[in-house]
């Protein structure tokens, strides 16, 4: 027993790691702060520089990309940042949803325990892993079923498609698993079938989660390099079809950055390619974030 106002040295010690791990804590995140501020003012920094030569027009509407002749219409990487993300999601969104569902609602435990572990281990291989295999067996598959060289849109949207599964996958699996175990049997008290349950009422009740999967899936498809730039040809020109090559504005940034002399108006533009991209993934994360809240709020 320890006298009143005095506390045994198990307490002290508790309470001295208690208050330096939470200075700790704020120091780790002052600094993730910092380091997140210079970083978008050292990109803002060289990419604002471009529109003192580019006009803005001319940066984000042309489709004219020739730094040898002073061009530097970023139109056809804008563009085909957003094809190849909006073919990603057409491609995973449903069969990641379909999966999901499936391991929520479905499978047995002993599956799932099998089957979510396994969607997890997507994440660890690397995205080159991921492009040579669209080299070695997507790109030539297109070009005999399909046609033209292989590379392009579709190419490159497949692997995405498949990179972006386990982002689907687990957010809206833990969507529908959070939702009270009463809204479905209501729904199967009232005669119901299990599928109409989760048609008509899961998935609907489990929207805001889902959204969430889509957009998070969308900034990880926007912002993917190396598998999109090993498939989809590299060439700056608006695609004719799905199978043109054609390029992104990742892909572009790490074939050129390395050959353009820093401070130049091509680096320049280059930094304003990686300002835009720094920009979707701010306002997607602020479309989270705002769903997030609102889900809050209905709760």
């Amino acid at each position: 027993m320890t006298e009143k106002g005095t506390s045994s040295p198990g307490m002290s010690r508790a309470l001295f790691y208690d208050r330096y791990v939470r200075y700790i804590f704020i120091a780790s995140a002052f600094l993730l702060s910092i380091t997140i501020l210079f970083i978008v003012l050292f990109i803002s920094r060289d990419g604002l520089k471009t529109f003192t030569q580019v006009k803005l027009t001319e940066f984000f509407f042309s489709t004219e990309w020739d730094p040898a002749n002073n061009k530097f219409g970023a139109g056809v990487f804008i563009f085909g940042s957003f094809a190849v993300t909006l073919i990603a999601l057409l491609v995973g969104g449903p069969l990641g949803l379909a999966a999901a569902v499936f391991m929520a609602k479905i499978a047995p435990s002993w599956m799932r325990a099998i089957l979510r572990p396994a969607t997890d281990l997507f994440v660890a291989i690397p995205s080159v892993v991921y492009g040579w295999i669209g080299l070695s067996v997507f790109v030539p598959f297109i070009r005999d079923k399909v046609g033209g060289s292989g590379y392009g849109l579709l190419a490159a949207g497949i692997i995405l498609g498949i990179m972006i599964l386990p982002t689907v996958i687990t957010i809206s699996e833990d969507s529908l698993r959070s939702l009270p175990k009463t809204l479905e049997e209501a729904s199967l008290a009232l005669g119901a079938t299990r599928w109409q349950t989760i048609r008509r009422v899961l998935i609907p009740a489990a929207g805001p989660g889902i959204l969430t999967a889509f957009i998070l899936a969308m900034a990880r498809a926007i912002g993917e390099t190396m598998a999109v730039q090993m498939v989809i040809g590299n060439l700056p020109r608006l695609p004719a079809s799905l199978v043109s090559p054609t390029a992104t504005l990742t892909s572009n940034i790490v074939l050129e950055m390395g050959n353009a002399p820093y401070g130049s108006v091509w680096s320049n533009a280059l930094f304003a390619m990686a300002l835009v991209l720094l920009l979707l993934s701010l306002i997607l994360i602020l479309l989270v974030r705002r769903i997030a809240r609102r889900e809050e709020e209905v709760r």
